[in-house]
């Protein structure tokens, strides 16, 4: 049986680093990690390259698979050892679907990482027993996130726990939808109880704004191409996306969503516990509802022939 050696990070930590004094996970021993394949998705990651590459150091096989990026991201990648692919970025779901079947890959599992993502210790303990004992029929792990901000896991304001399929075993899972991708596996689904951290305001709020901006266009053109079918799926499926799929088709069509979901998110679920960090991330998650509101409204008077 191998054991996992951790050496404690040196000197002090970023904000997409480490937290609190968290390990960072060194080497393995021989044939412990030859067993997943990482891919990070990256464009103008410099800020955030480093840290996600530190935390993946115990796989002897990480693919960055780049969109054009300008900064030192490629050049940081390589520094660190990882193989750096390049593609025009067209949307999410083509940009993942080719990094799981248009790269070779060393192992038969591929871990599947945005760069302001970091994988602690005890979750690559988990996935690396996971992975070992998966029986055939296996196909896919979920996990979930972690997301920090001004230095805190807003466990409350997010709406935690999301689940992810973020695990998946080479030519058994594909993605699906343009943003917020839905993850399809040939094969059963499980879930594993370690957490990614996510550290989504680490290239700034003008960045987390600008993103989020894309984002809603496409919600809105998503939304207004299905607005006249009928709900999809059950609230009360089994598995927790299809749940979370089939209750956001539904909140979708209220009226009122922006305010109603600050309401949820502050007060409900606690997020006013959370203090500044948490009225900051329920304020810009009702604007990104508004935005979304906003531009189904342009693209049906748009369609209609009418000013905006």
């Amino acid at each position: 049986m191998c054991l996992i050696r951790i050496r404690a990070a040196k000197g002090g930590c970023g904000a997409g680093d480490c937290h609190n004094g968290r390990a960072r996970m060194g080497q393995f021993c021989a044939g412990a990690a030859l067993s997943i394949s990482i891919l990070i998705l990256t464009l103008n990651e410099e800020v955030n390259i480093g840290a996600c590459l530190d935390s993946v150091s115990w796989s002897d096989d990480v693919v960055v698979l780049d969109s054009g990026s300008t900064d030192r991201t490629v050049s940081l990648a390589a520094e660190r050892g990882a193989r750096v692919k390049s593609r025009p970025f067209d949307d999410y779901a083509s940009q993942r679907n080719f990094g799981l079947s248009g790269i070779d890959y060393r192992h038969d599992w591929v871990l599947m990482l945005d760069a302001d993502e970091r994988v602690p210790a005890d979750l690559v303990r988990e996935m690396l027993q996971a992975v070992a004992a998966a029986p055939r029929e296996v196909a896919l792990f979920q996990l979930r996130r972690r997301d920090w901000l001004l230095g805190r896991w807003i466990r409350r304001s997010s709406g935690y726990p999301t689940w992810f399929g973020r695990l998946g075993r080479r030519g058994r899972v594909s993605v699906q939808r343009p943003i917020n991708e839905e993850y399809h596996a040939a094969g059963r689904v499980t879930s594993l109880s370690g957490h990614l951290d996510h550290y989504p305001f680490n290239k700034g709020f003008a960045d987390w704004i600008a993103k989020h901006n894309r984002y809603s266009t496409m919600e809105a053109q998503l939304f207004e191409q299905r607005r006249a079918q009928p709900p999809s799926g059950s609230v009360f499926a089994h598995d927790a996306v299809l749940r979370r799929k089939a209750i956001k088709d539904r909140v979708y069509r209220l009226p009122g969503r922006p305010v109603l979901m600050f309401l949820a998110l502050y007060l409900l679920r606690g997020g006013f516990l959370e203090g500044r960090a948490g009225l900051t991330f329920c304020l810009l998650r009702a604007w990104y509802e508004v935005m979304i509101d906003v531009k189904r409204r342009e693209l049906r008077r748009r369609a209609a022939n009418l000013p905006v």
